[in-house]
C-alpha cells in the first residue's frame, strides 16, 4: 500500500474526499480478502499437497489425489470465513504503525518552536536546530521584509547548511521506504497471531485423507481438546512469525515502489492516449500488487516449506524439533531443491490473488464512498 488510507483523501483515485473511517476499511478489507481466498485457494491446496508429497523409492512422489474440481476447494471456510478479520488487522496495524511513525519521527522534528531556517528561491535552506535563536526572532523574520541576500541570513544564523533539492527528495523517498516496510513488518507481526491457528486448520483439511476432521469448526475443537492451545493449535508460531514479519514488511515496500513507477508510466503514456485517472490508479494497483506479491512469496517460500510439514506432521508426537532443525532434515533427506517445492504454483497463484486485493479494496471504498 503506498499511504494509509485511512488517513488520505482520495480525490485522485476517484473515491470520496472524506476520510476513509475504520469501518470503511473492516469492510473494504473483508470484501477484497474473500475474493483474494476465493482466487487463490486451489492453488494454495495443490501447493500444500506437493509440499507434503512423499517421494517413493522409483523417484516418482505419492501425495494426497485430487479427485475433482470440489477437492480444490477444500478447507477453504476456514480462511474464508476470516478474511475480513485478518484483512482489518492488517489495514489497522499498518495504519496505526504509520501514524506512529510519522507522529514521533517526522512531525516531531518539525516544531515551529525549535527550528531555525529560510526558503529562498534558490532552494531549500536546512538550519540546525538549537539555541541560536529563538522564537520570537523566527516571528520576526516571517513578518519583516525579506530583502536580505542569503549571505547576509547566514551572517546572522552561526549553523547554515545547504541540501540540494534533489538530495533531500532522495534522503524523503529512502525515510519513506523505511517506514513503509517497518509498517508492513509489524502488521505481519500482529496478524501472524490470528493467521497461525487458522493455517494450521487448513493444512490439516488439505491433507485430511483420513476423514479425521468433519470441517474447520470440528478440527479446531479436537486439537485444542486433544493437544491444547499452544503445543496444538499454534503449532508453527515460530516460523509462522519468521515468515510473516518479513514477508510483510517486503510486500508493503515493493508495492510501494513498483505502484509509484507504474503510476509515472502511465502518466507519460497518458498524454497521448488519455484515460481516466481512476484507471490509472487501479491498473497500477493490480501491477504492483501481483508483483510484490510473487516477489515476496519468492524470498521468503523455504520458511512456508517448513510451515507446511511442521503443521500436517502428526500431532499425537509433540514436536520436539525447531524450525531450523526441521528446515535441516528436509534438505538433507531430499536435497535443497525441496525447500522449493511447489514454488511454481505457489507464484501462478501470489500475482492474481495480490493482484485482486488492493483494486478490489479500493473499489469497495469508492463505493462506500458514494454510498455516504
Amino acid at each position: 500500500m503506498a499511504e494509509n488510507n485511512t488517513e488520505n483523501d482520495n480525490n485522485s483515485d476517484g473515491t470520496n474526499d472524506g476520510k476513509v473511517s475504520a469501518l470503511h476499511d473492516l469492510i473494504a478489507g473483508g470484501v477484497a480478502g474473500s475474493a483474494s481466498v476465493i482466487v487463490g485457494h486451489p492453488f494454495d491446496t495443490i501447493k500444500v499437497r506437493i509440499q507434503t508429497s512423499i517421494n517413493n523409492s522409483n523417484g516418482s512422489s505419492s501425495s494426497s489425489p485430487i479427485s475433482s474440481l470440489r477437492s480444490l476447494f477444500k478447507g477453504m471456510a476456514a480462511p474464508l470465513s476470516t478474511a475480513a478479520v485478518v484483512n482489518a488487522i492488517i489495514f489497522a496495524s499498518y495504519g496505526t504503525g504509520t501514524r506512529l511513525w510519522e507522529d514521533y519521527f517526522e512531525n516531531g522534528h518539525h516544531d515551529d518552536v525549535d527550528a531555525h531556517g529560510a526558503m529562498t528561491g534558490e532552494g531549500a535552506v536546512f538550519i540546525e536546530r538549537g539555541e541560536h535563536g529563538t522564537h520570537e526572532q523566527i516571528k520576526d523574520w516571517k513578518g519583516g521584509d525579506i530583502t536580505n541576500s542569503l549571505s547576509q541570513i547566514e551572517s546572522e544564523l552561526p549553523t547554515v547548511t545547504h541540501i540540494n533539492p534533489a538530495e533531500l527528495e532522495k534522503t524523503k523517498q529512502q525515510q519513506n521506504h523505511l517506514k513503509i516496510f517497518t509498517c508492513g513488518a509489524v502488521a505481519g507481526t500482529v496478524q501472524a497471531f490470528v493467521i497461525c491457528p487458522m493455517e494450521h486448520i487448513k493444512c490439516r483439511l488439505q491433507v485430511n485423507t483420513q476423514q479425521l476432521y468433519k470441517g474447520p469448526l470440528d478440527a479446531c475443537a479436537s486439537i485444542v481438546n486433544n493437544h491444547g492451545l499452544f503445543h496444538g493449535l499454534y503449532r508453527g508460531m515460530g516460523v509462522t512469525l519468521w515468515r510473516e514479519t518479513p514477508a510483510f514488511g517486503m510486500y508493503f515496500a515493493t508495492y510501494d515502489a513498483v505502484k509509484e513507477r507504474v503510476e509515472n508510466l502511465l502518466e507519460e503514456k497518458d498524454e497521448k492516449h488519455p484515460i481516466p485517472s481512476h484507471a490509472h490508479a487501479w491498473a497500477a494497483s493490480a501491477l504492483a500488487g501481483g508483483i510484490s506479491g510473487a516477489w515476496t512469496w519468492a524470498i521468503i517460500y523455504p520458511f512456508d516449506v517448513i510451515k507446511s510439514k511442521i503443521q500436517t506432521s502428526p500431532l499425537e508426537s509433540r514436536l520436539r524439533k525447531g524450525m531450523w532443525t526441521v528446515g535441516h532434515d528436509l534438505i538433507r533427506e531430499h536435497g535443497w531443491k525441496h525447500m522449493f517445492r511447489g514454488l511454481g504454483v505457489t507464484l501462478v497463484r501470489a500475482f492474481p490473488v495480490n493482484a485482486i486485493i488492493f483494486p478490489v479494496y479500493e473499489f469497495v471504498l469508492v463505493q462506500l464512498g458514494d454510498g455516504d
